[in-house]
């Protein structure tokens, strides 16, 4: 894979080789900073002919993945690009495997890493303009199924992009909501990836980087929107928490953050903010010990804090962080008779896939719901 860092990174795509591309687009913010026009240019001096594909929803849908194959087909491209937040992103992944496989159904591809084998007509290259997904550097696409109100996870080492450009100047354009919700879901990715059961030397080491960065920097990316620097490097965090998730996964943050997704359109790094400190209370001291190392790469503890008292401070930092950026535990949207349901695709999703340190069942992932209806309640009074 190649990778391209850096401020003006974005001229990189001079040097990819092919005829034509389709460059996957959300919802406007990229055209608007005059970036799309720099892309196009960039990809015109390479030779290349593109076509845009634009207005990929949040949550993009099965609908919007089926128009973008399609779209695809008839302009026969040799390189999909996608550049922006997670949506278009994760949207274009998927695409790329209908493109490929016009035959192939929705169905097929939600057992995890049993895609068919990609690059007979295109490669991909992912220029992200937000910090928090990390899926330009990762093997997960998540797409919505708003009929059956269902977030699928998608898996497979297939999907990964061949080329990732991180330019900061991108992600200079975030909203302060933004900065928040993906600067907590990079957050969410490297503690899930940290404290579950299938760590390796380098994850773990990836997951603390990440961890250590946003301590660091996500205040100041949050208050000072044009401060280059934290903005750079939320975004090294996001990359090193991607390269630790990937490997080792995430957990029931997720699991239930995507129910909430998928039922109630809930921002996916809004449901992982709320929902973090939430599920690592539930885990209990069987993460102490983890937190603890956690707790030290934030510089909130040191060798000799007690486990317990470490992994209290780094979970308190959390919902610390959470007030500074105005995140309340409220999802409004719960309906007490959809948590059954809820609770069922959060088992369903998380169970085997991901190694958690502490296995539940969906009759005991029903109290995150219940949690939240209760804080809701609560806070409203």
């Amino acid at each position: 894979r190649d990778l391209y860092w850096g401020k003006g990174s974005l001229e990189n795509l001079k040097t990819l080789q092919g005829k034509k591309a389709v460059l996957v687009l959300g919802g406007g913010s990229m055209k608007r900073f005059g970036f799309v026009d720099k892309a196009v240019a960039y990809l015109k001096e390479a030779g290349i002919e593109t076509k845009l594909f634009e207005n990929v929803e949040p949550d993009p849908s099965v609908e919007t993945v089926m128009k973008g194959a399609e779209f695809m087909r008839e302009f026969e491209p040799d390189w999909i690009i996608s550049m922006g937040g997670g949506s278009p992103i994760d949207a274009a992944k998927a695409m790329w495997v209908f493109y490929e496989y016009p035959e192939c159904t929705f169905e097929e591809i939600l057992t995890p890493f049993s895609f068919p084998e990609l690059r007979k007509k295109a490669k991909f290259c992912a220029i992200p303009s937000t910090s928090g997904t990390a899926t330009e550097v990762t093997a997960f696409s998540v797409i919505t199924d708003y009929a059956k109100g269902i977030k699928y996870p998608l898996a497979d080492f297939n999907i990964t992009p061949d080329v990732a450009i991180v330019d900061p100047e991108l992600a200079e354009t975030m909203p302060k909501h933004l900065v928040a919700y993906t600067g907590m879901d990079a957050l969410t990715h490297a503690v899930e990836a940290y404290i579950g059961n299938s760590t390796t030397i380098d994850t773990r080491r990836d997951a603390l980087k990440a961890v250590k960065l946003i301590f660091e920097n996500i205040d100041i990316a949050y208050e000072h929107g044009d401060n280059i620097q934290t903005r750079r490097n939320m975004l090294h965090a996001s990359f090193y928490a991607g390269c630790a998730f990937t490997k080792s996964y995430v957990g029931y943050v997720h699991a239930v953050a995507h129910s909430l997704g998928g039922q109630y359109n809930v921002p996916h790094g809004l449901a992982n903010a709320i929902l973090l400190p939430l599920v690592l209370r539930e885990y209990g001291s069987c993460i102490d010990k983890k937190l603890h190392r956690l707790a030290i790469a934030a510089g909130l503890a040191d060798k000799d804090t007690p486990d317990h008292e470490a992994a209290e401070l780094f979970i308190r930092a959390i919902e610390e962080m959470k007030e500074r950026f105005g995140i309340v535990n409220i999802v409004k949207e719960i309906q007490e008779t959809d948590i059954p349901k809820l609770a069922h695709y959060a088992d369903k999703e998380a169970n085997p896939l991901y190694p958690v340190p502490k296995l539940m069942d969906a009759s005991e992932l029903e109290k995150f719901y219940y949690m939240l209806m209760s804080l809701t309640s609560k806070e409203n009074t």
